[in-house]
């Protein structure tokens, strides 16, 4: 069945469809007729995308996601090093967190426009809208990462600071995931559809870059837990994506080819090499820190391809078009009467 809009009456095109035309070289029948339907393509009016391009830019969005993952995952680890005595990774990772989600926060800010836009997101509490969580949980999680860490550098107030660290490491699961849910809960193809796998995508990510960071600047010492969470952070990432492409279909297309493909190849190849060197962390400080500069730089590289995934699904309409039709295909058939 075409896309090509139809009229009023849906009985005929609206625009003479490509069928209409003489193909060179074609076989007829004894009429005249083409006898060979050519392929169908997927276009709207006016040659308009069936959905809004995304307006943000690769380097703001992709990074509020990144370092939102960086910050909200290395304060889980934080918290760990901290209550298990290792004192030089949590101070580490509570300085990481507190500059990571800085750096999240000036990136969504600045791809808003103006400070102000972020301000009246505080306005109202909206539980059914992601942005609206996203944004209080920003607030609240912030100034505990922040706290936690000048107390730590300082020495003040260090029953403070430990309130801190444990409140922003409760925090973190939601700071590293709502990115993902507040993708999914858009209309672009390649985010929507994933719904199911990407906050664990993004989990496993955040996990293997907080892991990556505890191995860059931790003593060899203490890269025993580090070492563990990146493993299992380099795992999760891995199964969940390959199960989001699995059930993705002909979406997954986006995820593999063009710039999102690049991107995803790189961050598969970082992520294995990266998980390779952390076996041997707790051994060798080198390795320690290719493991590390490997881990940070396959989660940054996987934000970058959900990104460019995302955009090229809403490009092309077929990723809207022809899901849509294969789910009202089901319902169809479903609502069928039996024979």
């Amino acid at each position: 069945m075409s896309s090509t809009p139809t009229s009023g009456n849906g009985s005929e095109p609206a625009t003479p469809g490509p069928w209409r035309r003489r193909r060179k070289g074609g076989r007829r029948s004894g009429r005249g007729e083409q006898t060979v339907v050519p392929r169908a393509e997927f276009t709207s009016y006016y040659g308009k995308p069936v959905l809004n391009i995304p307006a943000w830019k690769p380097a703001n969005i992709a990074g509020y996601f990144f370092l939102g993952g960086l910050a909200g995952a290395g304060s889980v680890l934080a918290t760990g090093a901290h209550l298990t005595g290792s004192p030089v990774t949590a101070r580490a990772l509570k300085v990481s967190s507190t500059v990571a989600i800085a750096g999240s926060a000036a990136a969504l800010i600045h791809d808003l426009g103006r400070p102000s836009r972020f301000a009246n997101m505080l306005r109202v509490v909206k539980p059914t809208s992601p942005m609206s969580m996203g944004s209080w949980l920003l607030a609240a999680y912030g100034p505990a990462a922040g706290a936690a860490a000048v107390s730590d550098l300082t020495g003040l107030l260090p029953r403070t600071g430990t309130a801190a660290t444990v409140g922003a490491g409760l925090l973190g699961p939601a700071v590293a995931t709502y990115t993902a849910v507040l993708a999914a809960d858009t209309a672009v193809p390649a985010w929507h559809e994933g719904y199911r796998e990407l906050p664990f995508v993004f989990a496993g990510s955040a996990t293997a870059a907080a892991a990556g960071m505890a191995l860059l600047t931790g003593p060899t010492g203490e890269a025993r837990a580090a070492r563990g969470a990146a493993l299992f952070g380099a795992a999760l990432e891995s199964g969940a994506t390959r199960a989001m492409e699995g059930r993705l279909g002909m979406i997954a297309e986006t995820y593999r080819t063009g710039t999102a493909g690049r991107f995803s190849r790189a961050a598969k190849g970082l992520t294995a090499a990266g998980a390779l060197c952390a076996t041997a962390a707790t051994r060798s400080r080198t390795a320690a820190v290719l493991s590390g500069g490997a881990l940070l730089a396959a989660s940054a590289c996987t934000r970058l391809a959900v990104f460019h995934a995302g955009r090229a699904s809403a490009e092309d309409p077929k990723y809207t078009v022809v899901p849509q039709r294969e789910r009202l295909d089901r319902r169809r058939a479903g609502a069928a009467p039996a024979r």
